[in-house]
């Protein structure tokens, strides 16, 4: 199997392309099935995918934002579900070895095991009772400490990728003094199981499920970090969420055009693809597509070339590429289906399944609204000043 040793963010790129084309074709029954893409995770472990965002200082590639957004629409292509699975992962560890908030022993164990084991970990901190955590709530899962152990007990939502993940990162008050603090758990925790309760219509193959967890022990260093809930610095990793998206719109557009250039009713000469309405569509459909890239592109370049604290200047926006980058990204999946027609609602259209997955992106981090009152409030400051 072809590895991702490569040199250069070009040649990676490349290899990780012909990888991903089987993906594509398994998208659909893993739609229909709501199953795990289990194949899909383990061809990217296998080439050393999942290693890439390990820092150089452990052995890692330490790949670029801008080479992890660009990974990252080149899976969402071939199935979007995959790449928003793999990119929490991927964001994580990238994202862990630029803040090292963690303690340095564990997270440097972490990454061994990333390295040589292809270990898996993904964040938990959405519940029920306080919907998403970057509005704030306080978490209900609560960590005790006794006998030099910390016992957490409490349910997670949304648990993305839990049918194969090695580790949950999970939030919880203490109940000692009501912080909160961040937990690593590994996945074969005994009290720690997996709810099966995952039935959203939109990225299906994600195995969103619920993670309960039943005084789960861990040892006293495996708390990592300590929370201020809705107070986080800024995050380049999370605009792996807008690249699933606008690799999801692409590949909507490509079928949208395949099929205009194929499609030949009786009732013109030629193909749909001569007509200037339909041309006008597909013109449309680019040019949101050149924008997205472009924003996409450029922000996660500025995140590469910026100082720590140039960062943090950068929350607004981060925040505007999200908004930007989805929303338009469904305007290129509803734009795709017109030019369909009606056959792109057949379940054996892969323009519904887009249409579906695309939509997801509207309710991951951050929040459209968040985002609009975030770049008012930089606006209105900025004028005052």
């Amino acid at each position: 199997m072809e590895m991702l040793e490569q040199q250069t963010m070009n040649e990676r790129l490349n290899v990780l392309k012909r990888h991903v084309q089987p993906f594509r074709e398994r998208a659909a029954r893993h739609d229909e099935e709501a199953s795990f893409p289990v194949e899909n995770i383990e061809t990217l472990k296998n080439i050393g995918y999942t290693a890439l965002t390990v820092p150089g200082r452990y052995g890692g590639k330490e790949i670029s934002l801008l080479e992890l957004v660009k990974a990252q629409e080149i899976i969402g292509k071939a199935d979007g579900s995959t790449a928003l699975s793999i990119g929490w992962h991927m964001g994580i560890v990238q994202n862990l070895g630029e803040q090292k908030s963690w303690p340095e022993d564990v997270y440097a164990s972490f990454c061994r095991e990333v390295l040589e084991d292809g270990a898996l970990l993904n964040n938990t901190a959405t519940e029920p009772a306080t919907g998403s955590p970057t509005r704030g709530g306080k978490p209900e899962t609560t960590a005790v400490h006794e006998n030099g152990q910390w016992k957490i007990s409490g349910r997670k939502t949304f648990a993305t990728m839990a049918p194969v993940l090695d580790y949950f990162v999970v939030s919880a008050t203490l109940e000692k003094d009501e912080s909160v603090a961040n937990f690593l758990i590994p996945g074969n925790s005994s009290s720690l199981s997996i709810e099966e309760t995952w039935d959203s219509i939109a990225m299906r193959g994600t195995g969103s499920h619920d993670l309960v967890l039943d005084r789960v022990q861990v040892p006293d260093n495996h708390l990592v970090t300590y929370l201020t809930p809705g107070d986080k610095p800024a995050a380049g990793w999370l605009l792996h969420i807008p690249a699933c998206y606008s690799g999801i719109a692409e590949a909507a557009k490509d079928y949208a055009v395949s099929f205009a250039k194929e499609y030949s009713p009786n009732s013109i000469d030629g193909t749909i693809s001569d007509l200037p309405n339909v041309r006008q569509k597909i013109g449309e459909m680019e040019l949101l597509s050149k924008q997205n890239r472009h924003f996409l592109y450029s922000v996660a370049s500025t995140w590469d070339e910026s100082s720590y604290a140039e960062r943090q200047q950068m929350k607004p926006e981060l925040g505007a590429v999200k908004y930007s980058v989805v929303n338009q990204a469904v305007n290129i999946v509803d734009t795709a289906m017109r030019i369909a027609g009606a056959r792109s609602l057949s379940q054996q259209n892969p323009l519904q399944r887009y249409y579906r997955d695309v939509r997801a992106g509207l309710h991951n981090p951050p929040m459209d609204d968040m985002t609009i009152m975030q770049l008012a409030s930089e606006l209105i400051n900025k004028e005052e000043t």
